[in-house]
């Protein structure tokens, strides 16, 4: 009920959009703020289930791609009735920068930084972030996830309702995964491109776009 509950409520939030197609029934999604990335995944990112991004080196603009959406899901809603959700960063590479977190409009009173030195401590520490009605988004980053754990966690995006990321390595794709959607990523030869390549989405083929992470939406 209490699952049921969360979804009902997002669904009448005016920040998100129900994408609807012949392929697949309703389901919640939070724009993307890059609108060639939302025509490719039918509206945006997917709430309530994992999200898998493979990233071909750290510092290719991978999480500037996240920023929009993040600073969707922390506001308040438009009519004030509703704060804004919590996020939590679990085990990011390097310290967020502040500054430009703010720039993006995120609101660094409502974000959660956690540390995890060890492998299993990331996905323990996404998941109790996931506990009902905790976070509106958690995003976490892993090199070593197994099988089991990624089940756990898509469970528990799929209980929760929540916006949930998880980056690995891009040579994790071979790996089997339950993540519905998953995505490569890396940097165009352009430089400030980012090339995505969706490898799997709900109700959806393969699709290759790109973003500008360095000059806004593409």
């Amino acid at each position: 009920m209490v699952v049921r509950e969360r979804i009902e409520q997002l669904l009448r939030d005016p920040r998100i959009w129900p994408a609807r197609g012949t392929a697949c029934a309703a389901r919640a999604v939070v724009v993307t703020g890059w609108p060639s990335l939302d025509r490719a995944l039918g509206g945006g990112w997917p709430l309530g289930q994992l999200t898998e991004l493979l990233v071909d080196g750290s510092g290719a603009g991978e999480f500037t791609l996240l920023l929009p959406a993040l600073a969707r899901l922390l506001q308040p809603s438009p009519d004030g009735t509703e704060p804004g959700g919590w996020a939590a960063l679990v085990a990011p590479p390097h310290v967020p920068y502040a500054p430009a977190l703010r720039r993006a409009g995120v609101d660094l009173a409502r974000l959660l930084v956690v540390q995890a030195r060890r492998e299993p401590d990331v996905l323990w520490a996404m998941e109790q972030a996931l506990r009902p009605r905790s976070c509106a988004a958690v995003v976490g980053w892993s090199q070593a996830a197994g099988s089991s754990a990624l089940r756990r966690l898509q469970l528990a995006a799929e209980e929760s309702g929540a916006w949930v990321v998880l980056l690995r390595p891009a040579h994790r794709q071979r790996q089997r995964s339950p993540a519905p959607l998953r995505i490569g990523l890396r940097r165009g030869l352009q430089g400030q491109r980012l090339d995505l390549h969706v490898i799997r989405r709900r109700g959806g083929v393969p699709v290759t776009t790109g973003v500008d992470v360095d000059g806004g939406a593409a």
